[in-house]
């Protein structure tokens, strides 16, 4: 990657996770009513499963971690996949902690499932580019 995309990329990276604190602990009193399932799926897991599946692929770009030693790179994935795991859980904490949020274990299991298809994402980049 050149400098300028690196620098894109960690801009970009960073706009992210401020976008998706803002998601985990803003308040949303006067939003519009939206449907409360999808297909049978509760829409608040969409959004969760939403937030956190370009985790993976946005990490691994901003910090450039393709390597020809695809070892090196597989474990770099993992280790995306368990911070971005920290992270979730971490948010599912502190809204639990909040007067106007709740945790709750199946928004962490569609944040862990986001994270999950990201990193397959990822995995199958770097398998497609050795």
């Amino acid at each position: 990657m050149t400098r300028k995309q690196l620098l894109f990329a960690r801009i970009l990276f960073l706009l992210y996770l401020i976008a998706v604190a803002w998601l985990c602990f803003g308040r949303f009193d006067n939003t519009p009513d939206v449907p409360l399932s999808f297909f049978g799926i509760p829409t608040d897991k969409l959004v969760h499963f939403a937030m956190f599946l370009p985790f993976p692929v946005l990490t691994f770009f901003a910090f450039n971690r393709y390597s020809e030693k695809f070892l090196k790179s597989f474990l770099w994935l993992w280790l995306t996949f368990f911070i971005g795991a920290l992270i979730a859980a971490g948010t599912e904490i502190g809204q639990g902690l909040t007067e106007y949020r709740s945790a709750d274990t199946l928004d962490f299991l569609a944040d862990l499932t986001g994270l999950g298809t990201g990193t397959i994402a990822v995995l199958l980049l770097m398998i497609r580019k050795k």
